[in-house]
């Protein structure tokens, strides 16, 4: 295939190479890494901030070993789900294994969903170190609970503007540790992009489905989830009394089963809530990767091509 033959002109060509595979949620971003891993012999990094997790393998899609092809994968079960990982600490992390991959002689591969955490990387932001504030964020929660996200999107978006805008009204973690920096460090959540260009040759790879057929996949996704045990991984995690509460209690696959286990929902209506949060999160992916200038797209049949 000719992104192929483009990948291996491109590894040879570039100094520090670093290639991106993006796209929303059930578009088949790990079968496309897979194959480009092999093709250049690359280890794969995750840029999804759910599949930092450990315990929630079903619920984030995580990747199993089995399924790994004997390609290194980076950033998978990082933490616990009462343990926190910001934006800031990921970005370390992440850079420091670009670093050791590239000392074994290997191209890295960033893949996945979430778009700050990509961007982290690629656009040099200079992200504050700040850690968690439990009493903020528990304040923060009683106003969410109170008067709703709306509130405290507005509440943000008096403060810094700019995030606020960057940023759904219905993405509360992120809504939160905003503010959390703004008001631990005085200054407004800048994500501030460093003076200098990016420190790689990129080559970016989206992948863009037609809406209808990508909600298709995103439900398909959901149904497997059910039948691989997910109301079941629910459950141990909710016997383990974590905090609803918790970023990784709050993700997709989590908080739409939890009103089901505690008797409030309908098995049905709760899958259909998941479905539609999910349809609405791979909109919000798409709205983000479109921002990207340098993104040669994928249509589904150009996929099927490179990875059959």
């Amino acid at each position: 295939m000719e992104i192929l033959e483009d990948l291996t002109s491109f590894k040879k060509s570039a100094k520090r190479p670093l290639i991106v595979v993006l796209g929303p949620t059930a578009s088949g971003k790990t079968a496309l890494s897979l194959k480009i891993a092999h093709h250049i012999d690359a280890e794969i990094i995750s840029t999804d901030s759910r599949q930092v997790y450990k315990e929630m393998e079903i619920g984030t899609d995580i990747i199993q070993p089995e399924q790994q092809e004997g390609i290194a994968h980076h950033m998978l079960g990082i933490r616990t789900p009462d343990q926190t990982l910001t934006t800031g600490e990921y970005k370390e992390i992440a850079l420091q294994k670009i670093e050791e991959i590239y000392k074994r002689g290997h191209i890295p591969i960033l893949v996945g969903g979430t778009g700050l955490y990509i961007s982290s990387i690629i656009e040099g932001y200079d992200i504050p170190r700040i850690p968690p504030n439990e009493e903020l964020r528990r304040q923060l929660q009683k106003e969410l609970d109170e008067k709703g996200s709306a509130h405290i999107h507005e509440k943000l978006k008096k403060m810094d503007p700019k995030a606020a805008e960057k940023i759904h009204p219905n993405n509360i973690p992120y809504i939160i540790r905003a503010i959390e920096i703004n008001i631990e460090s005085g200054e407004n959540k800048a994500d501030k992009k460093n003076e200098f260009s990016s420190p790689f040759d990129l080559y970016m790879i989206g992948i863009n489905w037609p809406r209808e057929e990508l909600y298709a996949r995103v439900n398909l996704r959901v149904d497997l989830q059910l039948k691989r045990g997910l109301i079941e991984e629910v459950k141990t995690l909710m016997e383990k009394k974590y905090p609803e509460n918790l970023p990784a209690m709050s993700s997709l696959g989590a908080k739409e089963i939890i009103p089901y286990i505690n008797g409030e929902m309908t098995l049905e209506d709760c899958i259909e809530i998941l479905k539609r949060n999910t349809r609405r999160y791979a909109k919000r992916q798409m709205t983000w990767f479109r921002r990207y200038d340098n993104v040669t797209w994928l249509n589904p049949s150009e996929l099927e091509k490179i990875i059959n």
